[in-house]
């Protein structure tokens, strides 16, 4: 039985030229890319707890959005009706993975004994799931910020027991996620931070997060679980300040505890914007460190100071996104999951086909262009002619560390003033421009304003 009749069959690929709003216009899966097909490429993720779980609530308002299946009153029963509907959307809009929260897929029990067996009878119906459709886990997580036990955090609370809850959840989540093949496993510390240091011992709770990742660590190599570990930054909210603020910040924690071999990053949009950065600079500050992991797909209202999650259309901030991504050589066993929800008012369930075409077209259409920037190799070789000095003579001794401050002192003196090189940089942003006009394509030749 189809939970969704209104979408008889999977979205098609229509091309550009489509005025069929239920059709994609710029990502089409079976499409071939470097030998890859762009479903290959791109792994599109589903986020269970958005587009499943999601009932169009907001700070200041509770849920519109009603969903046909959820009906009856044993919440397992209701969990797997639900997990029915959702493979079937993810068939229909033919995203290749998902991912999820353990709370998000089964039931909260009374006893955390309970809790892990309704999870256990979710996760053999995912399994099947998963087999007959031949999607697959991209990562899954714990939910250690919604229930009352977690309000002053989970590995960083001051309670030793709320610890010790936290642990056996998040080994439960590790086992359900090695149970489903995931290929990664998310630690998003929603509440680990404060409110106000009055009562709070930072050097302490963050010994503490540091030996709750390593007994995280130590448990997976115990069961054999040999996907990647991600850290999720995430500033501001919902406490006054994150321990994991953004990139940099985590990982300055990583290395200062003997972590950063074991984790890289999963980066969201809108949490980016929330830490005062871009998109493209905490995935440049990950690259650069070696440690990019994964994308949760969305973005933030830039008109408002909460964590809107909103679906990105927004093509320029997606092209300098995916420059990035691309010279990084890409996100590995990671993906770009669509951690983002309707507006409010958005309330049929065509809506949520239409909010994931568009979130999956602009991420397709921005590795397009990427891939003909990075092909043309115009901004490549400026950013390289820029940095041309430290190629040749002192400045390469500078780069390899084989000269000092006498040295350089006597190049500076017996040299002239030094003369300031254009950056350019508006010269670049009109041929960034270019690029995302229609038809933006420009040929390798093309010759750097000088």
């Amino acid at each position: 039985m189809s939970h969704i009749p209104t979408i008889r069959s999977a979205i098609p690929f229509e091309g550009p030229t489509s005025k069929n709003a239920l059709a994609f216009k710029h990502y089409n899966p079976d499409e071939l890319v470097d030998g890859r097909t762009m479903a290959a490429h791109m792994r599109f993720s589903i986020a269970y707890w958005h587009s499943f779980r999601g009932a169009g609530s907001d700070p200041f308002g509770s849920g519109t959005i009603q969903r046909p299946w959820e009906t009856g009153t044993d919440p397992v029963s209701i969990a797997k009706k639900r997990m029915d509907a959702a493979f079937e959307f993810f068939q229909k809009i033919r995203a290749p993975f998902w991912c999820w929260h353990d709370r998000d897929i089964a039931p909260e029990g009374r006893t955390l004994r309970e809790s892990n067996k309704h999870l256990d009878k979710i996760v053999a119906h995912a399994k099947q799931l998963q087999k007959a459709t031949g999607v697959k886990l991209l990562w899954g997580t714990a939910n250690l910020f919604s229930n009352p036990r977690y309000m002053c955090g989970a590995s960083t609370n001051p309670e030793a027991s709320v610890f010790a809850y936290a642990a056996a959840q998040v080994k439960k989540a590790l086992e359900a996620t090695l149970e489903l093949d995931g290929e990664n496993y998310v630690f998003w510390g929603g509440r680990e931070g404060y409110e106000t240091l009055l009562n709070t011992n930072l050097k302490r709770e963050q010994d503490h997060l540091a030996a709750f990742l390593h007994m995280a660590v130590d448990y997976a190599r115990e069961i054999g679980f040999q996907g990647q570990f991600l850290i999720e930054p995430k500033p501001k909210e919902p406490t006054r300040h994150q321990y994991d603020f953004d990139v940099a910040t985590g990982i300055g924690f990583l290395r200062t505890y003997g972590l950063a071999k074991h984790f890289k990053f999963n980066i969201e949009t809108n949490h980016a914007t929330l830490a005062g950065h871009s998109f493209q600079h905490e995935i440049e500050v990950a690259a650069a460190a070696n440690m990019l992991g994964s994308i949760d797909a969305n973005s933030g209202d830039p008109l408002l100071g909460w964590d809107t999650d909103q679906f990105n259309t927004d093509i320029r901030e997606l092209t300098l996104a995916m420059l990035s991504i691309l010279k990084a050589g890409g996100l590995g066993a990671g993906g770009f999951n669509f951690d983002a929800k309707l507006r409010r008012p958005s309330v049929d369930i065509e809506d949520l086909f239409f909010a994931h075409i568009g979130g999956m077209d602009a991420y397709a259409l921005a590795f397009k262009i990427a891939r003909r920037i990075l092909s043309d190799g115009v901004f490549e070789e400026f950013v390289s002619q820029r940095y041309a000095s430290f190629d040749m003579g002192f400045g390469r001794e500078i780069e390899k560390k084989k000269i000092g401050f006498r040295e350089l002192e006597k190049i500076a003196l017996a040299a002239k003033e030094p003369k300031p090189i254009s950056g350019r940089q508006e010269y670049l942003e009109n041929l960034l421009m270019e690029y995302l006009a229609p038809g933006g394509d420009r040929s390798s030749g093309r010759a750097i304003a000088s």
